[in-house]
């Protein structure tokens, strides 16, 4: 019997509600690996393959056609079909060309959002923590695992470190190059990553800091003039003027 914590299963019961899972159906489904993204904000990719796109019918077929190399996920063939794709992730059919981008959105939680083709190389990433390290240099922790390093000449007027926790990188896949660096302030545009707002896109208004990322109320505005709230720790910046990513339609004129 599979046991909590090395199970290699996950009961479907026991699956994010928001995946594409039959639960009176099935009692098992597949567990993702340990990876960037936690369970809870994550697909595994034989789930995306069979159940969202409709590559295959059968779980058998899905982890053929992965291990076969179909399937990129930022910029990188991946064969493991358990493998976690997250939130802002894009994902793309080698043979066909096609991209989609896994955003937030309402009620659902989660969706892989279709994007054009020249899109596929870039991806919003948000700085959750920095840490300096051995010389002096800055760490960004980012959303997704990944650490970038920026170095710095002199450690005790570090002018190259301009980049402050939840800020948001535009980069480059799978090279991750620092493209844009959009500030988490008034008058950015950003979108919910969780809550009952998850989803929504609005411009931010004020923040009323509390005792951490939980406790801080954002207060945002939609196109259509409608204020709503959320905790800081659900807002991930995407642009000033304008999103620097597609959304689905109607989610920001």
């Amino acid at each position: 019997m599979a046991r909590m914590g090395g199970q290699k299963r996950l009961k479907a019961l026991a699956s994010p509600k928001f995946w594409p899972v039959l639960r009176k159906e099935y009692k098992w489904t597949v567990k993702p690996r340990p990876g960037p993204h936690p369970m809870e904000y994550s697909l595994p990719l034989l789930l995306i393959v069979r159940d969202v796109l409709g590559y295959a019918k059968t779980a058998r077929e899905a982890r053929k056609i992965i291990a076969e190399g179909h399937f990129k996920v930022d910029g990188r063939v991946r064969k493991d079909y358990k493998y976690p794709v997250g939130l802002m992730d894009v994902i793309e059919i080698v043979d066909t060309g096609e991209a989609y981008r896994f955003i937030p959105y309402p009620v659902k939680f989660f969706k892989l959002h279709e994007i054009p083709r020249e899109e596929a190389n870039l991806k919003p990433v948000r700085i959750n923590n920095k840490t300096t390290v051995k010389g002096g240099h800055i760490q960004l922790n980012l959303h997704d695992g990944r650490n970038i390093l920026v170095k710095v000449k002199d450690p005790r007027r570090p002018v190259e470190d301009v980049y402050k926790t939840l800020d948001t990188l535009l980069i480059t896949l799978p090279e991750q190059e620092i493209r844009e660096h959009i500030k988490f302030e008034e008058g950015a545009l950003a979108i919910i990553i969780a809550g009952r707002n998850v989803g929504r896109v609005g411009r931010i208004l004020g923040v009323q800091r509390g005792w951490g990322r939980k406790r801080s109320i954002v207060t945002l505005e939609d196109p259509s003039g409608n204020q709503f709230q959320t905790t800081l720790e659900y807002v991930f910046v995407i642009g000033r003027e304008k999103p620097v990513i597609s959304l689905p339609e109607g989610a920001w004129k």
